[in-house]
């Protein structure tokens, strides 16, 4: 590398970590980041998830492994729900998780209301596949959005470059 270039900033590795087993996994093979599956509003309720103490065991174990947490809170809020849901994402910033990924845009304004240093990151549910849904995104408080996993390797590529906020894609 030239001395008068910037350095290249990596991708952060992110990995799905549905139990302690797979967090600690995760940050034993090199991941930066995991996101995490909590006990409500979460679309693989079905699924193995933390609840409240094994959620502030998880992230304080990334925190101290030098990564993040983030939870996902994927899954469409109803009006009757939205008190509970805010009550939740209370919970979530006062255990450190490091963002919230986000599927429902109201949801995600009353966090931004209500919690507005709390991170957001938009769930590939929303099917952000352009530059445009990363503005919108990006103008109400968002600062990452999880691409549509349809896109073609030269979308996906033109979204990364005129895309105002991060964009994350699943590889497999």
């Amino acid at each position: 590398m030239r001395s008068d270039s910037a350095p290249t900033r990596l991708p952060e590795l992110l990995a799905p970590a549905g139990s302690p087993e797979a967090l600690e996994a995760a940050f034993c093979a090199g991941a930066d980041a995991v996101y995490l599956g909590g006990s409500a509003f979460n679309a693989r309720m079905s699924a193995h998830n933390f609840d409240s103490r094994e959620l502030e065991a998880a992230v304080t174990y990334a925190h101290t492994r030098g990564g993040r947490g983030y939870l996902t809170l994927n899954t469409l809020v109803f009006d009757r729900e939205m008190r509970d849901m805010l009550a939740y994402a209370a919970f979530l910033e006062e255990a450190g998780v490091d963002a919230l990924i986000i599927a429902d845009i109201g949801a995600a304004a009353l966090i931004r209301e209500k919690i507005p240093t709390m991170p957001l990151h938009a769930s590939t549910q929303f099917s952000g596949h352009n530059a445009d849904a990363a503005r919108f995104l990006a103008a109400h408080g968002f600062t990452r959005m999880v691409a549509a996993r349809e896109l073609s390797r030269e979308d996906l590529t033109a979204l990364c470059k005129a895309s105002p906020i991060e964009i994350e894609t699943f590889i497999h």
